[in-house]
């Protein structure tokens, strides 16, 4: 199922299916995914936490490494899935609105090169 080709439906659907076969939606409640994206974040970071700037760029040469931040990406993102089936959000309009949001806030002219 690679990107070019793979719907975030499909995407919903298929986290949506492996959860009602273990019977999880019981406690897939929108306090426990939130708080599953942050732990799972965090064990994303864990990668990178004491690499200088320089030295992420490193972390893709490293065939280990790359599986296990591929992994933990993966585990953020199926849980993001998880928290809009449980909500009933729509996670392309609520992207596309917030990038919206985000091009008045930070218009191109002002803010390209600069983060403030």
């Amino acid at each position: 199922m690679p990107d070019e080709t793979t719907t975030l439906a499909e995407l919903r659907d298929l986290v949506r299916r492996f959860v009602d076969q273990r019977d999880w939606s019981q406690f897939h409640n929108p306090k426990n995914l939130s708080m599953s994206i942050a732990i799972e974040a965090a064990e994303l970071m864990e990668h990178f936490q004491w690499l200088n700037p320089e030295a992420t760029g490193s972390v893709r040469d490293d065939a280990d490494t790359m599986q296990q931040v591929r992994e933990e990406l993966a585990d953020v993102f199926c849980y993001a899935l998880a928290f809009s089936n449980a909500l009933d959000i729509d996670l392309s309009g609520a992207l596309v609105d917030k990038l919206r949001m985000n091009e008045k806030k930070y218009p191109a002219d002002k803010f390209r090169g600069r983060f403030r």
